[in-house]
């Protein structure tokens, strides 16, 4: 165990068991926003994948000559 775990432990056994609640509603909270963030994060990666565009273009220069075929017809 961190002396950063010990220290938040020593400190918990000092608060009064009435306001434990709130503390543990805080430490809920925290936690819930971390995993919420790499929820969203992936969610928003997940939407991302959907628009992307999924290319059949086999030869580049082919395409391109025919974009500019058919932009200025050479």
């Amino acid at each position: 165990m961190t002396a950063l775990r010990q220290s938040a432990i020593m400190e918990l056994e000092k608060i009064p068991e009435d306001k434990l609640s709130f503390v543990i509603q805080i430490m809920q909270g925290v936690n819930g926003l971390y995993d919420d963030s790499n929820r969203e994060k992936k969610a928003a990666f997940a939407r991302l994948e959907k628009l992307r565009k999924k290319g059949t273009v086999v030869d580049d220069t082919a395409e391109l000559a025919s974009y500019r075929e058919e932009k200025y017809g050479k």
